[in-house]
């Protein structure tokens, strides 16, 4: 019984070594670009050519003058008061 267990573990341990364990591979990082300093700065640029200027538009027409209204009719002259003065105080809020 000893022998037969002893067979068993050392013929597990042969068949797991034996199956084919799959290669890892290693896929090197992306290089990452760093910037070095800056060149020196470039001339200055020629001047653009100026825009078109367009023309300038003509004067409208004059807007027509409206006619003058009526006269209203002259009031009639009030009587002629006793000479009482009347204060009206307005309402406190």
């Amino acid at each position: 019984m000893n022998h037969t267990l002893l067979i068993s573990a050392l013929l597990a341990t042969l068949s797991l070594a034996a199956c084919d364990k799959p290669t890892v591979v290693n896929v090197p990082a992306t290089p990452v670009a760093v910037p070095g300093p800056a060149g020196p700065q470039g001339e200055t640029g020629s001047q653009g050519a100026t825009g078109y200027q367009g023309e300038t538009g003509s004067q409208g027409a004059t807007g027509y003058q409206g006619n003058e209204g009526v006269q209203g009719a002259t009031g009639e002259t009030g009587e002629t008061g006793d000479k009482t003065t009347v204060i009206v105080v307005p309402e406190a809020n």
